[in-house]
């Protein structure tokens, strides 16, 4: 048996391992700090376009050496997905694709029609709506079900905020120069969002924010249907329900006629039971579907029939046909409303937007495919600026139509080319057959399209979950219930924006432990087993920004534990701090306020006999503590772990770095 080694040779492996250990630091600190320059926000905005307008970004680089034909390949690809989708298309694809546009078109004239009226605007414009929107977006959409068209909170928001601008019973056709304006600066806003990426502007307008501003807007849309279906003739312009209600109140009393009431309330009842029967019995998708445009026909063959309209029965008259006429004359780029138009117009981007992108993501995720924001916001913004030339106001991702879409078994975006075509043929050559049609079963259809819009079992689910998010759904609810339309959203942006403000300014701090038998850090109010180490405190800032906003409360915060874990309450000692080591893994980001915040913090512990040291830098951090020549001012004390940084520093085993 071999004789055991000596005791010496064993105490002499020692140093050997401390010497690598300290090595191996100090190597993987130099990665930290020799890291190369982070892009600039030029060279970010470059990639930002190419990835949001080529179909692969990254990938685009690797055809530096081929032919201009196919950078010019890859950019149409990825402008107009339509070319990529395209080449595996079929005829068993189109079939579906042909049944399930008739059935949206089913939906989308009387709906159309209906969303018109409601936009205060002529009933033809909202058939235009549900033409050139969808056949730009059939190219340019990265979506495979959702349906485009004209939708019930755009067709409110509009009129609620422009008739403060431009009465548009009073003078209709200026009114309609406004919403086509509108509509231009909307597309506009769209589009930037897209290619600058900007979507986390949408996101403002937060899932509670929608949830409530949604509901408050279907209470609204409602109670201003009553003034089609009780054939009311004076009526209320503003939004808010007491002046709704009182409108309706006075009018009963003097000016409605009970048959549009009974025309229009039976047919309510007849496409509530479709849509009952249609959801009870899925192969029954179609009647609910079909519901509407039945009752159209129905009734304008009863009204016509019976003379309805010689005695009080309210009709539409007469709707516009032909094509989309053009509509570039019309838009007020010029003139004392154009700040005004543009501010409508950027509100009403953020809400459709948020609408369509919720809607369009909602199927993406049942059918298992990735859905393109950025894309998404392009292909929307260009529909709108091309809409607002071809006599379209603002369109965008409709949820009940996508669900019949879907329902119908749609493959592509040719449905909504189908969709199209069925309403040009329709404006065409049915448009005087719509002249008996009752206002009174536009509402109906409205009506019926309501509930959907009122989810009270989120409303719950948001109570359960976070209790500030509710307080922004209910301001948004009944801002939009008892104030109007733009003030609900205003209220709903705010209280979001309060939210991200105070999460920024009062950020979350944890002192962190090790876990037995790990290298893990974590909270140690979290996980009670983890364990402090002696002579250090550990903080992890848990916010992505170190800014002006909070960098005196984090320092601050920092400071007051570092003396309560070296001092008992009273005052007397408790255990020594030699090391207070801030992991900035979380921190994103920091700025000059930030970095002057560190520099006192860093001169308050050296003051008290400390050493400072920061852990798990991120890029764009690491880099601007170099170039405020911070890292030297705390010898070079960086550490790509906060393990490293322990054991390093407490241990005695740190090797000195030069920044």
């Amino acid at each position: 048996m071999a004789a055991p080694a000596p005791e010496a040779s064993a105490s002499e492996e020692t140093p050997d391992l401390e010497e690598n250990a300290g090595a191996g630091h100090a190597e993987r600190a130099q990665w930290v700090l020799n890291a190369p320059e982070p892009p600039g926000p030029l060279r970010e905005l470059i990639v930002s376009v190419r990835e949001t307008v080529l179909p692969c970004g990254n990938k685009f680089l690797s055809l530096k050496n081929q032919p201009a034909s196919e950078h010019l390949v890859s950019f149409f690809q990825g402008l107009f997905p339509i070319l990529v989708w395209c080449r595996s298309y079929t005829a068993t694809k189109f079939k579906n694709d042909l049944l399930a546009g008739l059935t949206i078109a089913s939906l989308c004239i009387p709906q159309s029609i209906g969303y018109a009226t409601l936009a205060k605007l002529d009933p033809q414009y909202g058939l235009y709506t549900s033409v050139v929107p969808p056949l730009i977006y059939a190219v340019m959409g990265t979506s495979r079900e959702i349906a485009i068209g004209p939708v019930a909170v755009v067709s409110l928001l509009l009129p609620s905020m422009i008739q403060q601008l431009q009465d548009p019973v009073a003078d209709p056709v200026s009114y309609t120069k406004l919403v086509l304006t509108a509509t231009f600066f909307a597309g506009i806003f769209q589009a930037a969002f897209g290619i600058l990426r900007l979507g986390f502007l949408v996101d403002f307008l937060s899932h509670a924010a929608v949830v409530g501003f949604v509901a408050g807007a279907a209470i609204v849309i409602g109670l201003q249907q009553l003034k089609g279906l009780l054939g009311i003739s004076h009526f209320t312009s503003k939004t808010d329900i007491i002046s709704v209600l009182e409108s309706v109140w006075r009018s009963i009393h003097h000016h409605w006629d009970p048959h549009n009431f009974i025309l229009g309330f039976a047919f309510l009842s007849f496409i509530l039971t479709a849509r009952f029967l249609g959801k009870k019995k899925k192969r029954l998708f179609w009647l609910p579907a079909i519901a509407p445009l039945l009752s159209v026909i129905l009734s304008t063959l009863i009204v016509f029939l019976t003379k309805g309209d010689k005695h009080g029965i309210k009709i539409v008259k007469h709707i516009k046909g032909g094509f989309n006429p053009s509509s570039v004359h019309q838009l007020q780029l010029t003139g004392p409303f154009v700040g005004e138009v543009a501010k409508v117009g950027l509100i009403v981007a953020v809400v459709a937007l948020t609408e369509a992108i919720a809607v369009g993501r909602s199927f993406a995720s049942i059918k298992g495919y990735h859905l393109d924001g950025n894309k998404e916001m392009v292909a929307m913004g260009f529909m709108n600026i091309i809409g607002s030339f071809t006599s379209c106001y603002v369109a965008t991702g409709s949820f009940s139509r996508t669900a019949v879409n879907f329902s119908a078994g749609c493959e592509t975006l040719v449905s909504n080319i189908v969709m199209a075509i069925t309403v040009i043929i329709s404006l065409q050559l049915f448009t005087r057959l719509l002249y008996f049609t009752p206002i009174a079963i536009l509402a109906s259809i409205i009506l019926s399209a309501l509930p959907g819009l009122i989810d009270i079992n989120e409303a719950y689910n948001i109570w359960k979950i976070d209790k500030f998010d509710f307080l922004t759904c209910i301001a948004a609810f009944f801002g939009v219930l008892f104030a109007s339309v733009e003030i609900g959203l205003l209220v709903a942006v705010g209280i979001s924006f309060a939210k991200i403000v105070l999460i920024s300014i009062r950020p979350g701090t944890e002192t962190l432990g090790r876990i037995p038998g790990t290298d893990m850090f974590c909270d140690i109010n979290q996980y009670p087993m983890a364990a402090k180490t002696p002579g250090a405190v550990i903080i992890r800032v848990k916010s992505a920004l170190l800014c002006f906003a909070n960098a005196n409360i984090i320092v601050e915060r920092i400071m007051r534990w570092v003396t309560e874990e070296a001092e008992d309450t009273k005052g007397n000692a408790k255990r020594t701090i030699q090391l207070v080591v801030l992991d900035t893994s979380s921190l994103m980001d920091i700025d000059t306020s930030g970095i002057a915040s560190l520099q006192e913090l860093h001169k308050n512990l050296t003051a008290h006999g400390m050493e400072f040291a920061i852990a798990s830098p991120r890029w764009q951090v690491i880099h601007k503590l170099r170039l405020a020549n911070f890292v030297s001012k705390i010898g070079g004390n960086v550490f790509l772990t906060v393990g490293e940084a322990v054991d390093a520093s407490i241990g005695g085993k740190r090797a000195t770095i030069q920044a």
